[in-house]
């Protein structure tokens, strides 16, 4: 019955179910787009990963408050496995991730525009100072770093490099040409001292690598990022600096491989509320660190401000649309009286019509659901591609949306559950209606 009475009336059930599409697809890509900024970013704060990390460095700035045996020496405490397992042992730490880094001098290949440098451009690639740092690329998912263009290096190869965006800025490009530089050759020379009659000389240990990825890497420092090996190769070569008797040009030594084993750690705690204990037990032990807590503290607030204004506006369409949905039941009611009367007659019982106004509504609150949420998906993509295309644009990585199976159906349902709520008042009031009244009325 009450799909015929639905039938009966397209004209009313197109703009009814109209209404509540329009409302149940403003909500649903709100949310959607609320649960991709929040899975790209809390997601990762909530179980630990690269935002909950904290960059630990060598040296630190105030000694006084340090308990350790370097503190207490005057000088800054080297990074060395002891340090890592201690670091890697205390509450809170999910894992460990070692940094190296040597500096090097970098020479580029002329930018993609100037496939034929002439003697007026060949200033645009000449060598620069610069920092190459080395990772496992086994363990890149425990790190800030997120894959622009390309591909990761594989594993201890000595022939593959990934550059950052400092290093496009080195070389006088935008995060737009990050694609451009793949393919291209980069050489890179580690520094080493010689001292040759009494005088420092230089010399480099030069290397070749194919530009395979381009990254935007917050938990590393420098141009260019490498295997593990690589960057060990360049500082071995940094460290056996004849510097003997030449105070300048052992710290000048000191300077460009550094004195301790490793340049830096990044601690991946088990979530965003072990980050400050963990910064603390950190510094106590003797190392400086930094980490986005405060940053991400702002954010996560901002967002849950957010999240709750642009529901509540969903939630208002939708209010409106359920009182569509109220005025086309009562007026369905008025019209269809003799109906009404028809049925308690042959023996049908209040609850009976109220059952058939509220199956009624229901329907209609589904089929808008429906047509309402899957809209609000395909909105939703659409927007997330012009977004993606602008992150991209500006060097940075993209919002995944994928398929919120939870948001789709509490879409579906919530539409119709609003609609059965709309539609109990003109049901009620149709099963009220006296059978001797509703015959006389038609």
């Amino acid at each position: 019955m009450a799909v015929r009475s639905i039938r009966r009336r397209f004209g009313r059930t197109v703009l009814t179910v109209a209404a509540v599409a329009l409302a149940a697809a403003l909500l649903t890509s709100l949310l959607i787009a609320v649960s991709s900024a929040r899975s790209r970013v809390f997601d990762a704060v909530s179980k630990g990963g690269p935002l909950t990390g904290i960059q630990v460095f060598p040296d630190t700035p105030d000694f006084g408050q340090i308990d350790s045996d370097a503190a207490k020496l005057g000088r800054p405490r080297p990074i060395d496995d002891a340090a890592r397992r201690r670091i890697a042992a205390l509450p809170g730490v999910k894992s460990v991730v070692a940094l190296i880094s040597s500096s090097v001098y970098i020479v580029a290949p002329p930018p993609p525009q100037l496939k034929r440098p002439s003697r007026r451009n060949i200033a645009q690639v000449e060598p620069f100072r610069g920092i190459l740092s080395g990772v496992d690329m086994r363990r890149v998912g425990e790190l800030p770093i997120t894959l622009l263009a390309g591909h990761l290096p594989m594993p201890g190869s000595l022939h593959e490099i990934a550059v950052t965006d400092s290093y496009l800025r080195a070389v006088g490009l935008k995060g737009t040409d990050a694609k451009s530089v793949l393919g291209s050759e980069v050489e890179f020379g580690a520094p080493r001292l010689f001292s040759v009659d009494g005088q420092s000389t230089v010399r480099g240990r030069w290397t070749r690598s194919t530009v395979v990825a381009v990254v935007a890497a917050q938990g590393t420092s420098g141009e260019l990022i490498g295997s593990l090996s690589q960057v060990q190769a360049a500082r071995a070569w940094t460290a056996a600096s004849d510097v003997a008797g030449d105070p300048e040009a052992q710290r000048f030594a000191d300077q460009l491989g550094g004195g301790s084993k490793y340049s830096a750690l990044f601690v991946v705690t088990n979530g965003f509320d072990s980050v400050g204990s963990t910064r603390a037990a950190i510094t106590k032990i003797g190392f400086s660190s930094s980490a986005p807590e405060s940053l991400i503290a702002s954010v996560r607030r901002y967002s849950q401000v957010v999240e709750i204004v642009l529901t509540a506006i969903g939630l208002i369409a939708l209010g409106i649309a359920a009182l569509g949905i109220a005025n086309a039941m009562l007026a369905a009611v008025r019209e269809r009286r003799r109906e009404i009367g028809v049925l308690k007659a042959i023996g049908a019982r209040d609850r009976d019509v109220r059952r058939v106004f509220l199956v009624e509504a229901g329907l209609l609150g589904i089929a808008g659901g429906v047509v309402g949420t899957g809209f609000g998906y395909v909105l939703a993509r659409i927007v997330g591609l012009a977004v993606n295309n602008y992150l991209r644009g500006q060097g940075l990585a993209g919002v995944h949306i994928g398929f919120p199976v939870t948001i789709v159906a509490a879409g579906i349902f919530g539409s119709g559950l609003l609609a059965l709520v709309a539609g109990t008042v003109p049901a009620q009031r149709a099963a009220r209606l006296p059978a001797r009244r509703a015959m006389g009325d038609g």
